[in-house]
């Protein structure tokens, strides 16, 4: 397969995906006004199509395809390592909130039910599965 094609399918998505990191980048501008873990999320998403929109011009030139599998999975790696930090940093905010609360002698406010994280998190590992497959595929050469 020629590279403009990727190369074109790739850049739309990527313009399509700014449902996400318009956002992601507001979080990340907005500084100490959004909590750590959220901030830690925003970067994670903008390192993800961060590394898809430097796939874009790396598809035009006649680059190897294990370069473009070693950026792809590099730019999972990284996004996947910044998305855990902010889940940890998230468990680490919501027990310090709790420790506020109960300091207060209220209950304080809901904890997010257990069955919605879950799927946040099914949802985030079928998201980045396909993405480690390609990566793998295309470091294997074929």
């Amino acid at each position: 397969m020629s590279h403009p094609l990727p190369a074109l399918a790739v850049a739309v998505l990527c313009a399509s995906g700014c449902v996400w990191y318009v956002p992601a980048l507001a979080d990340v501008r907005a500084g100490a006004d959004r909590p750590a873990s959220r901030r830690a999320a925003a970067l994670a998403c903008l390192t993800g199509w961060g590394t898809a929109a430097l796939a874009v011009p790396l598809l035009l030139t006649p680059a190897p395809w294990v370069l473009l599998a070693a950026l792809a999975g590099t730019g999972a790696g990284a996004s996947t390592a910044l998305l855990l930090h902010g889940r940890i940093r998230h468990g680490a905010e919501q027990r310090e909130a709790a420790r506020r609360w109960a300091d207060l002698g209220c209950t304080g406010p809901s904890a997010v039910r257990p069955a919605r994280a879950r799927v946040a998190w099914a949802l985030a590992a079928a998201t980045a599965a396909p993405a480690a497959a390609a990566a793998l595929l295309l470091a294997g050469g074929r």
